[in-house]
């Protein structure tokens, strides 16, 4: 019989641009949105944590809305992370059992655990760990290993790591907001949980969440994780290229990126002017809107095959076949999913928030995917509380919703 007790679920998404709070109720199994607060975010300065202070007060801000909006008080959260210090590795764990019998569910968590022994340097912490398939006496590509006979025992996992240091500047900022972490979670992974279905990922698929300093890569086949990675490019570098080209403040480059951009010639009036701020006390001039676009196609054209390089590199070419999800405010951009189809040759869509019970209209764009399987995820935990990090159960935790 189900549970009638209500458990809070609540994800925290500190990026470099904005910070982002989502509250949720766990009610009989279904995870339904009560409220969400947005602050743009202070602390960051290229990517990395420079004022841990300033950091602080924008997670307290984020969740003091999130809390005032839903009528509701939070202690803990799931944060995500993403960054350049992100690092996807494969890794095997061995287990011989000296003689034939029966495997169970501790043969296969003592495998993974095993494969995630493996020396990390000293400045390294393994946050996540995505079971991929066992083998058993040679015999490869063994799902679910549980019952076979064997005397051999292989799990096949990808871990990811992250910067020691950045890691506890990011936890410490937010306990310093009077939150508990429940868990900290790679930003990839979460929009992959709040966007792609059980389905897609069996059959092959990215995400790629564009923020605003970096872009976070997730591979998917038959279900398991294969390549997770962190690119140094995002959607800031965009601006950056229209502030240099123009010559006006990066405040004015993101309202003329927003208003008039476009990532890709020839889906918008190319042949007409738009008109660009000057510096004070000077009369504002116009410019050729294909002159701004041709500077936006060629940084997404610069991204997407950066994102394909990652791609080949794991053997995944010709494998995506459904697609590449495109997540984060950089994908918010007009025209970044076609520039994604010309380069990667496969079908791209905008990846938005599924499976949480009164998601808001508002809310309903691919900025706050991450943010939203944070969310998720704290649910998830909630219902998983028994499972730990390690098991090859945890699968199950990442991938259903």
């Amino acid at each position: 019989m189900a549970s009638n007790r209500v458990r809070l679920a609540a994800g925290l998404d500190v990026g470099s641009a904005y910070t982002r709070c989502v509250i949720c109720v766990v009610e009989d199994g279904r995870i339904r949105f009560v409220g969400s607060g947005e602050v743009p975010s202070r602390g960051w300065a290229n990517s990395k944590i420079a004022n841990r202070e300033q950091m602080s007060e924008s997670v307290r801000l984020a969740a003091r809305e999130a809390e005032r909006q839903a009528g509701i008080s939070v202690d803990a959260v799931v944060v995500g992370l993403g960054g350049e210090a992100i690092h996807g590795d494969n890794q095997v764990g061995k287990y011989d059992f000296g003689r034939p019998r029966d495997i169970d569910q501790s043969d296969m968590a003592y495998a993974v655990e095993k494969a995630c022994r493996q020396q990390l340097n000293a400045d390294r912490v393994l946050i996540q760990v995505f079971p991929q398939d066992f083998i058993i006496d040679g015999n490869a590509n063994v799902s679910n290993p549980r019952g076979n006979r064997g005397s051999r025992l292989e799990a096949n996992v990808h871990i990811v790591t992250t910067s020691a240091f950045e890691h506890q500047s990011l936890v410490s900022a937010v306990h310093e907001a009077h939150l508990a972490v429940e868990e900290t979670v790679y930003e990839g992974m979460a929009s992959a949980y709040a966007c792609v279905t059980q389905e897609e990922r069996q059959q092959g698929v990215a995400v790629a969440d564009i923020g605003a300093q970096s872009t976070e890569i997730v591979l998917y086949s038959g279900e398991a994780m294969v390549h997770a990675v962190s690119i140094p490019v995002g959607a800031e570098h965009f601006t950056k290229d229209i502030a240099y080209d123009f010559k006006i403040s990066f405040e004015d480059a993101e309202k003329l990126k927003y208003e008039y951009g476009c990532a890709i010639l020839g889906l918008t009036a190319d042949n007409t002017f738009i008109e660009v701020p000057s510096a004070e006390g000077r009369p504002s001039r116009e410019a050729p809107r294909k002159r701004l676009n041709f500077i936006l196609e060629s940084r997404a054209d610069f991204l997407f095959r950066y994102i394909k390089k990652c791609v080949d590199g794991c053997g995944m070419d010709r494998k995506l076949l459904e697609g590449i999800l495109l997540t984060g405010g950089g994908a918010c951009l007009a025209g970044m999913c076609d520039v994604a189809e010309l380069v990667l040759n496969c079908q791209s869509r905008n990846g938005l928030p599924v499976g949480i019970q009164d998601w808001p209209e508002a809310n309903n764009t691919p900025s706050w995917a991450t943010v939203a399987g944070l969310a998720m995820y704290s649910g998830r935990l909630k219902e998983h509380r028994y499972q730990k990090r390690s098991s090859p159960g945890f699968l199950s935790l990442l991938m259903s919703k």
